[in-house]
């Protein structure tokens, strides 16, 4: 018996064990909508924006492991969902995206809310596709989510008109599709990875560089496993964050432009550099002339487009950083003496320790050791600004510890909605929010869906009265110049900031009557004392999300810092 293409869309999402739906109505999509209010097993969640919808499911997919899955409404809908598409793109994200499209009949006659939306996100997704042919529907949703998942993960938009949803076709669903020019890879080749461990075998300075492509693959322990076997240290990309236990004896810190003195001159200095997982992007490598001059270089990544694209390296391995660091276990016979390279870098680590003054007032690493100590397990989302590089520098990650951040794209607005996602897919887990003023008010309206969903999520607030990282930039290299980066209410009459007036400057909003608005809990933060009680509060909510703002000084800045298009062996200290 024949059914409609939106209970076909249904069925799908229950045979993709799908429970979770990210979705904002619209006139193009209100057949689906109407077909998942008459289904159980599917909670559609609604949020307040179509890019927080997007970065909701970013959330939900980095805490769960599972896929995220979108729906919005054609034309504006479409558009304000590409900003999390491309996030996710970039960070190697899997989401599927469901887009609704006007009737087939009206494509191209400049219709009410019609956009090519598969154009414009050709560059920022795995596959897209406008569903021309109700036959075509359930092998394209099916096609969606193996393309999605295989490989490096990523964003698949699916573009349904509407007229498609109506229409009645076969109730079938395929259970595997076989996608024509679509091979991911799903081995490694052995003899490249005998070539890389023979060259480390042979190194004096050996060195890991771990990325994002080690927690999109679950290959933390087996990381763990192959440096405490072949004794190497290790450093991490901020998406690398948490690949390794921070508190590990081989663990030296985060690389790349505010990553740790020593981590960076250990890039500077290896002679063996087996990177995973990881892109060596512009952030990671400062100037590529003088990225590990020393070394020689290994590249594991599942990404064969990634491989000697940015770095040229000595042994390129396509290949999941899961199923290489497996096979690599089992060619160890024994460690390496690595007694005189580890002793220089922790002599490195104690000549320029991590380490922020304490006394000009609330401290950030102060607060980021506080939440280590209220939050020692859960889920740490962070929004994209300075606070961002405090929360990577300070935030400690043991084993059972889940650290979720924009990378690629360095999306401001992120934080808040993608600890909402993921909240909804850990319900049991602890979620804190680090998110800076600027970055927070982007997608702050997502407190509304919070509120509805009763999610207890604590929201660290650092005000600053700027944009910190530009005001940074602007501080260090543009004659302190703060041009539209204060976020404050008070502007003297040359347009410039009122924070030199000797009194704290109103701020707009006032975070905590905003929160209260809401229905949700806020606190304000001007003292190091205050800070425990404050988090320990939060931790006891039940029911809605905790805001705690903390006023910090304007002044403070992310260091190390590099400089862009130096290398990361000259970094600004102090």
């Amino acid at each position: 018996m024949d059914i409609t293409g939106r209970k076909l869309f249904v069925k799908a999402l229950q045979e993709e064990g799908v429970d979770i739906i990210f979705a904002y109505p619209g006139g193009m999509i209100i057949d689906i909508v109407d077909e998942l209010y008459k289904t159980e097993g599917i909670h559609v969640v609604l949020p307040r924006h179509e890019q927080a919808l997007v970065h909701e499911a970013e959330g939900y997919a980095k805490a769960t492991g599972k896929v995220g899955v979108c729906l919005v409404t054609s034309g504006p809908g479409a558009t304000n969902a590409i900003t999390g598409i491309a996030d996710a793109h970039y960070d190697g994200i899997p989401l599927v995206v469901f887009t609704g499209q006007v009737p087939q009949n009206l494509i191209g006659n400049d219709a009410f809310q019609e956009v090519d939306i598969v154009g414009m996100t050709r560059s920022i997704t795995k596959y897209g596709v406008t569903v021309r042919d109700r036959k075509d529907l359930g092998k394209t949703i099916k096609m969606a989510f193996q393309i999605a998942t295989t490989g490096k993960p990523g964003p698949v938009v699916i573009d349904i008109p509407k007229d498609i949803q109506v229409k009645s076709g076969s109730p079938e669903y395929p259970d595997h599709v076989d996608i024509r020019g679509y091979k991911p890879n799903e081995s490694v080749h052995i003899g490249q990875l005998k070539k890389a461990f023979r060259m480390i075998k042979r190194a004096k300075r050996p060195l890991i560089l771990a990325g994002g492509g080690v927690n999109n693959a679950g290959a933390g322990d087996l990381l763990v496993e192959f440096a405490e076997k072949m004794q190497i240290p290790v450093v991490t990309t901020i998406m690398g964050k948490g690949a390794m236990p921070t508190d590990h004896e081989l663990y030296i810190g985060n690389s790349g432009m505010h990553g740790k003195y020593a981590s960076n001159k250990a890039i500077s200095e290896c002679d063996v550099l087996f990177s995973i997982g990881t892109r060596f992007n512009d952030r990671i490598t400062g100037d590529l002339n003088e990225f590990a001059p020393k070394a020689k270089i290994v590249h594991v990544d599942i990404d064969a487009a990634s491989i000697s694209r940015n770095v040229v390296v000595d042994v390129p391995i396509t290949a999941d950083a899961k199923l290489a660091l497996a096979k690599l276990i089992e060619f160890v016979d024994e460690p390496l003496d690595i007694t005189k390279w580890m002793k220089q870098i922790m002599l490195w680590d104690d000549e320029h320790p991590l380490e922020m003054r304490r006394d000009r007032g609330l401290c950030p690493q102060t607060i980021m050791e506080e939440i280590n100590r209220v939050y020692p397990k859960g889920v740490v989302v962070t929004d994209v600004g300075q606070h961002q590089m405090w929360a990577t520098q300070y935030i400690d990650m043991p084993a059972d510890k889940t650290f979720i951040t924009s990378g690629g794209l360095g999306t401001m607005g992120f934080g808040f909605p993608a600890a909402i996602g993921a909240k909804i897919g850990c319900p049991d887990k602890p979620v804190v929010c680090i998110t800076g003023d600027g970055g927070f008010q982007m997608n702050m309206q997502e407190m509304a869906m919070a509120i509805t969903e009763k999610l207890p999520i604590t929201v660290c607030i650092l005000n600053n009265y700027y944009l910190g990282m530009v005001r940074q930039m602007q501080q260090l290299f543009y004659g302190k110049r703060y041009e539209i980066t204060y976020l404050g209410k008070e502007i003297d009459e040359a347009g410039k900031c009122c924070l030199d007036s000797g009194k704290e400057p109103e701020y707009s909003p006032d975070f905590i009557k905003w929160a209260e608005s809401y229905g949700a809990k806020g606190i304000r933060v001007r003292t190091v004392e205050e800070v425990g009680p404050a988090l320990e509060e939060a931790a006891k909510a039940k029911d809605a999300p905790v805001v705690i703002e903390f006023m910090i000084a304007s002044e403070e800045i992310v260091i190390p810092m590099v400089k862009s298009g130096n290398p990361i062996s000259e970094m600004i200290l102090k």
